[in-house]
C-alpha cells in the first residue's frame, strides 16, 4: 500500500493505492489477471486505487463486440481523416517528448506530470515487462499529433496514456485514438479495449462514458452499463 495523498482527480480527498511489483518471471500473465480485476500499469507496476472511504474510481472497458460509433465519433473520424498513424517501437524520442510537454502544460499544469524531464518521461515509456507499443498520430503534413502508449493482453488493449496537440481541441483526437484502439482490437480479434478508471466527479473522465456497449467492474465483478447511464455513469 502506498501512503495517503491529495487525490488528483477530487478535490479535497486522499488517494491510497495497492501496488504489485511487475518484475516477475510470469509478468505477462500476471498482468493479465490484474487489469481484470481492476488495476492500471505504470512503468514496471499495477496500481489500483483502495482510498478510505472512497470508491469513486470505477474501472470501465469497452465490448468491443456490437459497439458501433454514435454520430459525433463519425463526426470526429471524419474531421481526422487526413491522419495516419504508425505502431513505433518502445523508444521514447525528443519529438514525442515536446508534445508530451505541451499536452501536460495545456491541460495539467499544476500536476507532477508538467515537470517530467526527457528521462522521467523516457522511464514512463521504456521501462515495461509486458507487450507494449507506441502507437504515432501524424497530420496530412507529417506533424506528430497524437501518441498513445498501448499494452496487449489477453483479451484486449488496454489504453496505459494518451496525449496530443492541445491546440487541435476541433479534432476530439482523444475520441479518435479510442476509437483506433477499438478498430484495431476488433482487427486482432481481441473482445475489450481497456480505458482505466472513470469518475463521476471528474470532468476529465466524462468522456469514457460515452463509448458503448461500456461495462464496469462493480463489486469485483464486470457487468454491463446501460445506454441510459452514458453520461451519469454507473449507480
Amino acid at each position: 500500500m502506498t501512503v495517503a495523498h491529495p487525490c488528483p482527480y477530487i478535490d479535497g480527498r486522499l488517494e491510497r493505492d495497492v501496488v504489485a511489483d511487475l518484475n516477475v518471471p510470469n509478468a505477462q500473465s500476471f498482468y493479465d489477471w490484474l487489469l481484470r480485476s481492476g488495476f492500471r500499469r505504470v512503468q514496471h507496476m499495477a496500481y489500483r486505487p483502495a482510498c478510505p472511504g472512497c470508491s469513486a474510481c470505477v474501472p470501465v472497458r469497452i465490448r468491443v463486440s456490437g459497439m458501433e460509433p454514435s454520430r459525433s465519433q463519425r463526426t470526429v473520424m471524419r474531421r481526422n481523416a487526413d491522419l495516419s498513424h504508425a505502431v513505433a517501437p518502445l523508444v521514447a524520442t525528443e519529438e514525442q517528448y515536446a508534445l508530451f510537454l505541451r499536452y501536460q502544460r495545456s491541460r495539467h499544469a499544476d500536476g507532477e506530470m508538467a515537470t517530467m524531464t526527457f528521462h522521467d518521461y523516457r522511464m514512463m515509456v521504456e521501462e515495461s515487462p509486458i507487450d507494449t507499443h507506441m502507437v504515432e498520430f501524424r497530420a496530412g503534413d507529417s506533424r506528430l499529433i497524437a501518441v498513445c502508449l498501448t499494452d496487449r493482453v489477453r483479451d484486449g488493449l488496454s489504453a496505459v496514456y494518451k496525449f496530443y496537440d492541445p491546440d487541435e481541441s476541433r479534432r476530439s483526437l482523444g475520441t479518435r485514438v479510442v476509437l483506433w484502439h477499438i478498430d484495431r482490437a476488433r482487427e486482432l480479434g481481441l473482445p475489450y479495449v481497456y480505458l482505466g478508471y472513470w469518475i463521476a466527479e471528474s470532468r476529465k473522465m466524462a468522456y469514457k462514458a460515452r463509448f458503448t456497449p461500456m461495462e464496469a467492474l462493480i463489486d469485483g465483478a464486470w457487468q454491463s452499463l446501460p445506454r441510459r447511464d452514458a453520461t451519469t455513469g454507473p449507480r
